[in-house]
């Protein structure tokens, strides 16, 4: 049983997917699977290269709504340029893509479609037990909280803020903001984790939270103050942080 620890900072904000919780396999193996489910051969190379590029090309996930109906089509018609494009860019043409397309977004909404790095569940309970408030704040869109609820890390957590809902996506300041106005925290006695460098480390920093990246490829000799190489590892690095 892990000790309880003593932390520097009243609240850790945590990126989702690349932080906590990844798609249980590849996407380009999900999307292929899907897409010979209706029909069409797509090969996975083209896909991920494909996913990757037409991801960052994206405009960013966060909308202006008036209801939760709204939002709802604002994030599938998101999702469905995102996934069209790829499809395009990969060579395929699925007959009847709004099928494919709401089954696609159907999987990915379940827990099953998810899995939690191995760490996390230890990581959020040092956390909790050390006092700390913990939110999650994602670029992502309004099927995170049933996929944080089914992988158990909902129960764990006193806010999630995504960002097609916020309104504002990492790297803006303002979605780190509006996570710590809904915990009562300055930004100062704060600390947000993440997976990329603009959006979690620089986005945070700009609204004045202390940051760190979690990059698991790193062994823990080859990372640098600004960089941990596990969650496991995050309250050693956490008393240095505020004095």
């Amino acid at each position: 049983m892990h000790k309880r620890v003593r932390v520097g900072v009243d609240a850790v904000l945590l990126d989702a997917a690349g932080t906590l919780i990844r798609p249980r396999e590849p996407v380009a193996e999900t999307y292929a699977a899907m897409a010979a489910r209706h029909g069409t051969v797509l090969e996975k190379g083209e896909l991920a290269a494909a996913f990757v590029e037409i991801f960052g090309d994206m405009p960013k996930l966060a909308f202006k709504w008036s209801s939760t109906g709204e939002l709802d089509d604002l994030e599938r018609g998101w999702w469905r340029s995102l996934v069209g494009r790829v499809v395009a860019r990969a060579g395929g043409d699925v007959a009847d893509f709004d099928a494919f397309f709401d089954d696609l977004y159907g999987h990915y909404a379940q827990g099953d479609a998810w899995e939690c790095f191995p760490e996390v569940p230890r990581a959020l309970g040092d956390l909790r037990a050390g006092g700390c408030k913990l939110a999650v704040v994602s670029n992502f869109d309004s099927r995170l909280p049933g996929i944080l609820d089914a992988l158990g890390i909902h129960p764990q957590l006193d806010a999630v803020i995504y960002s097609s809902a916020a309104g504002h996506a990492k790297p803006d300041p303002v979605i780190f903001r509006q996570a710590l106005a809904m915990l009562s925290v300055k930004p100062e006695r704060a600390l947000h984790v993440g997976d990329d460098r603009t959006a979690d480390l620089q986005g945070a920093r700009s609204a004045g939270l202390h940051a760190l990246l979690v990059d698991r490829k790193q062994s823990q000799a080859q990372v640098d103050a600004d960089v941990i190489c596990s969650l496991d590892v995050l309250p050693l690095h956490m008393d240095r942080l505020v004095g």
